[in-house]
């Protein structure tokens, strides 16, 4: 009874003491905490929320201890940092070298350049142009600037992006001590040697150095190959205006080069005002010389991409892109050279596709026959694992960049149609829409007649024009029910215009886009879809068909077998095989397509092989293959210097046929040489 009087005492005694600092206020009843007990804590005489603020004295000695900390350790790797004795590779240039598949030299390029330009030289407008666009405190910083990295700090912690706040001093110590890499350690380093740099180095020398050693795109390093390259002039020769679109390349030549991307012009035009704008703004350029640039200065074309020509230039151009691809490699960095490049062309095949077309255009009098102009022979070998062979680019690189192989511009014709016949095998066909589906077989016969309309589950199938769409077959003939094994074997094309339809245009589109033809080449879902109104190249075409000698397997094409750059491999992504269609299905397309020689293909061994045609007479293709390769060959008539419409094969080499013979021909002499 004690022991309750006494707590009792207590609670009353709490309950009627005033509060620390106010006015009597009553605690609430109820329980508490052991904290709750105690109101001094963690600060006395601060009560609520006040009690948990640190003091100013508190903060004050942990900010001291932190930068003391900061201090030491910046200090400790200031000391322990050293400039480098040794330049990054773009002070000693090397050419890039390209190799035949069996290890021979075939190429070397090198139109990566740089020169030398005393600052003296460069003119002070150019100069500040550069500096009002990417650092116009440069003359009274040191070496860094701090908002800039307060910016570039923010960046890396708040947005995973160590990129900006950089100094030119900065800069050029990142273009010839440190990699390209984006890292927080990369930028800490470059800090510390951009300081040290600093107080080495005059500013002069540093500027000096930083315009002659970036990168301007182009292959160029340095503001003197830059204005070869963008201007066809010395660095001497250049204004404020022309300095101030060579500035905005530092930003990335590929956002800023029109010659890269056509949408580039703009943000070249939006940046070269901002620079110029910028350059008055700072007090190095009058209003009235600002007033004299009001026309973006036009840059030149860009030079060829390497010095290889004849056929060799088209087999390094296509190299050089699957190998930047493959490898990830980026522009900057393969244009400082020093790659070896390992392809898979075959010298022996090259040569040979080259004589086999050079003797069909030895047929051709574009002096005297119209329609023998402008003629194009694309030609590709691939095999079937996706290693291309060889190919037919065109008639010299120097001469015409344009690949006549690789080109997505003519239609493929009747050459489709191998595929329309392996999504029946494939898939089966339905006659209802949602209905079952039912096998295909080599023997199921269709309708072979000419001028049969093409039937849909509710009747003939109309076009938007209102055209009821009919099937043809070459020479408009008819030959009644018929195999389609039989149909394809005899070129027959009308039947496959309606097995298309039953089968269904996407699951035709689903095995053509399997077997290696393009997406973006493929033509809109109507029934000349079936028909080849896609466009595929002749490396594609090629790949393609070289599935069915796979029996069903597709590899991707691909030009380089191996690259490596001063004695370390680079790692490549390899293409994966996939299956495209059933192997019976692949092998019935080759029986389908067995040749022994006929008509124009002369070649002894067995082959399978088809010839493409179109009802406008825009491309002739023949495509034939063996184990070991296969070869497409495609004729048609463009001049490039108008647009890239095909123009029609009407009486092409004097011949009423319109030339169809023509890439028969070419594959047959081709196939001759490369069985000897």
């Amino acid at each position: 009874m004690a022991k309750h009087h006494t707590l009792g005492s207590i609670v009353r005694a709490v309950r009627k003491a005033p509060l620390r600092g106010g006015g009597g206020r009553r605690r609430e009843s109820g329980p508490r905490s052991r904290l709750s007990l105690r109101p001094d804590y963690p600060r006395a005489g601060r009560h609520r929320w006040r009690r948990w603020v640190p003091s100013w004295r508190l903060s004050l000695a942990s900010f001291l201890i932190c930068t003391a900390a900061l201090t030491t350790v910046v200090s400790v790797a200031y000391a322990r940092t050293d400039l480098p004795e040794d330049l990054n590779s773009f002070a000693t240039q090397q050419d890039t070298v390209y190799y035949w598949a069996d290890g021979s030299p075939m190429a070397r390029t090198g139109w990566v350049s740089r020169q030398e330009m005393p600052l003296s030289k460069i003119p002070e407008s150019v100069r500040w142009a550069v500096l009002a666009a990417e650092n116009a405190n440069f003359y009274s910083d040191h070496g860094i600037s701090t908002k800039g990295i307060s910016r570039a700090l923010w960046r890396t912690v708040g947005e995973g992006d160590t990129q900006g706040g950089s100094t030119i001093t900065q800069q050029y110590v990142k273009n010839v001590y440190l990699s390209q890499d984006q890292s927080f350690s990369r930028k800490f380093t470059e800090m510390l040697l951009a300081v040290k740099l600093d107080r080495r180095l005059s500013k002069d020398t540093i500027l000096e150095g930083y315009l002659n050693t970036s990168w301007f795109g182009r292959g160029t390093y340095g503001l003197q190959r830059a204005s070869q390259a963008y201007y066809g002039k010395e660095v001497t020769q250049l204004n404020a205006s022309e300095g101030a679109f060579l500035a905005s390349l530092l930003k990335g030549a590929s956002l800023y080069d029109p010659a890269v991307d056509p949408d580039n012009r703009q943000r070249a035009i939006k940046r070269w005002s901002w620079t110029l704008d910028r350059m008055v703004k700072i007090g190095r350029l009058s209003p009235a010389e600002r007033a004299r640039y009001t026309t973006f200065p036009e840059p030149k074309a860009p030079p060829r991409p390497n010095n290889a020509g004849g056929q060799d230039g088209y087999l390094v151009a296509l190299a050089e892109s699957y190998a930047k691809r493959a490898g990830r490699i980026p522009d900057s960095r393969f244009d400082l050279g020093g790659y070896q490049i390992y392809t898979t062309f075959e010298k022996r095949r090259t040569a040979a596709l080259t004589t086999a077309v050079q003797q069909a255009r030895e047929r051709l009098d574009p002096r005297h026959r119209k329609a023998d102009r402008n003629t194009r022979f694309g030609a590709a070998s691939v095999s079937p694992d996706g290693r291309i062979l060889a190919v037919h680019g065109g008639p010299d690189f120097q001469k015409q960049a344009f690949n006549e192989s690789n080109a997505s511009t003519v239609p493929a014709g009747s050459a489709f149609t191998p595929f329309v016949y392996a999504a029946g095998l494939e898939y089966g066909v339905s006659h209802q829409r949602g209905g079952p589906r039912t096998p295909l077989t080599p023997s199921t016969l269709y309708d072979g007649d000419d001028g049969l309309p093409v039937m849909t589950p509710e009747g003939p199938y109309w076009d938007r024009s209102g055209k009821m769409i009919k099937g043809h077959n070459e020479g408009d003939r008819s030959y009644g029910r018929i195999g389609l094994h039989d149909a394809l074997a005899r070129g027959v094309d009308a039947p496959f215009l309606q097995v298309g339809m039953d089968v269904g245009l996407d699951r035709v589109r689903r095995i053509a886009e399997g077997s290696g033809l393009l997406a973006s080449s493929f033509g809109p879902p109507v029934p000349a879809f079936s028909l080849g109104s896609s466009t595929p190249s002749a490396i594609r075409m090629a790949n393609a068909y070289g599935t069915f000698a796979a029996h069903g397997s597709h590899t991707t094409p691909h030009s380089v077998a191996k690259v490596t750059r001063n004695g370390e491999s680079v790692p490549l992504t390899r293409p994966k095989a996939s299956r495209a269609m059933r192997p019976a299905v692949a092998d019935e397309i080759t029986a389908s397509l067995a040749r022994s020689g006929t008509g124009a293909d002369t070649f002894a061994a067995p082959f399978s092989g088809r010839a493409g045609t179109t009802q406008d007479q825009m491309a002739h293709w023949y495509i034939g293959y063996t184990p070991e390769a296969s070869t497409a060959v495609v004729t048609y008539r463009m001049n490039l210097t108008k647009s890239l419409a095909p123009l029609s094969l009407k009486g092409l080499g004097g011949d009423p046929a319109a030339g169809r013979d023509f890439p028969a021909r070419i594959w047959t002499s081709y196939m001759k040489a490369v069985s000897k």
